[in-house]
């Protein structure tokens, strides 16, 4: 009899997760398998736990969840020769096709064909996984398992701050969620003169001020948050708007202090359609807009690792809770309340 496993599915087109026993998957010629040492949640398991418009436009369940994980290889395929069986790995959750003229061009990120992992096909919310071994990314070995799982997270924050060039100018940063309390740090460590960060959260604005935010703002209770901004900046606007939160609000009071001439990276999702208004706030500010997806590859992954080696950013503050698999529910739970940083899950 096949071996099988415990893995956290999206079984139908509905709201929720399941807890199953599932086959462990094989291991094809060019992959490894990997048994996941910890996993953690992402912004985007959220938007499938909730099955939001994006969720229901994008997954075919039933389909096992999560994309952030480390682990140990414990098994590889004939043709794998970089990776060897012992070593602990996190891992790039974007398998791309290496043929497209994304891929061929150096833009690895944009590819044509792109599969992410817990998205287009099984994630890692399981005690096993198998991926392409290209997608394996070798930590060292004395790495915390809680800051390895972090690494493809850091990835979105690392790619998203140094889209504009931030080297002594004022950032603001909407949404403090894991993502944005990441990339205040990389935005502090890459010579930003300034970084303001605004929540609804006041348990992560408490965070964004231990990950090295200037001034935090209550987008839901500071009344003339718009002022405050434009008061602390005299009246100029800030330099670069880094939006992580997809809230339509956000993106409203972000481009509306972000001064003529700025530059805006986008990450956040928004989940569904939003009336804006482009002509007041781009087209006559002649502002720059980025739209940031995933991690160039393999760039941020080295630009990652420097912060982290050079001990630049320090990543442990932000994992505050962690829970059994079992117990994702919980996990969910909290992750939706926002009174957490980062929320760790152990198979």
């Amino acid at each position: 009899m096949a071996e099988t496993m415990k893995a956290l599915l999206k079984p139908r087109a509905a709201p929720g997760l399941e807890l199953e026993r599932v086959l462990i998957p094989s291991v094809g010629p060019h992959d490894v398998l990997v048994k996941v040492k910890a996993t953690s949640i992402c912004g985007t398991d959220l938007h499938i736990f909730r099955w939001d418009p994006w969720a229901q436009g994008r997954l075919k369940p039933p389909l096992i969840v999560g994309h952030e994980f480390c682990g140990e290889v414990v098994e590889r395929g004939t043709e794998v020769s970089d990776v060897k069986v012992g070593d602990l790995i996190s891992a790039e959750s974007h398998v791309t096709c290496g043929i497209c003229d994304m891929c061929r061009t150096g833009h690895g990120h944009l590819c044509r064909n792109t599969k992410i992992l817990g998205v287009d096909r099984d994630g890692c919310f399981a005690r096993y996984i198998a991926i392409p071994a290209i997608n394996a990314w070798v930590d060292p070995p004395g790495m915390p398992p809680e800051i390895a799982v972090l690494q493809e997270n850091f990835g979105n924050a690392v790619h998203t701050a140094f889209t504009a060039d931030l080297r002594a100018k004022k950032v603001l940063v909407t949404g403090c969620g894991p993502v944005g309390l990441m990339t205040i740090a990389v935005a502090k460590a890459i010579g930003a003169r300034s970084v303001c960060a605004t929540d609804v959260s006041p348990y992560r604005l408490k965070l964004a001020e231990r990950m090295g935010a200037d001034m935090t703002l209550n987008a839901a209770k500071d009344d003339g948050l718009v002022k405050k901004v434009l008061q602390a900046t005299e009246g100029e606007g800030v330099d670069v708007l880094l939006e992580m939160s997809g809230a339509a609000s956000a993106l409203r009071d972000g481009f509306t202090v972000l001064k003529p001439g700025g530059e805006a990276a986008l990450l956040g999702l928004p989940g569904k359609p939003l009336t804006f208004d482009f002509d007041e706030l781009i087209i006559f500010k002649g502002v720059k807009v980025h739209g940031v997806v995933g991690r160039r590859l393999w760039e941020t992954w080295y630009q990652a690792r420097g912060l982290l080696r050079a001990e630049a950013v320090d990543l442990a503050p932000l994992v505050t809770h962690k829970f059994a698999l079992d117990n994702y529910e919980e996990a969910f739970a909290l992750m939706t309340s926002g009174e957490c940083g980062k929320v760790v899950m152990i198979p």
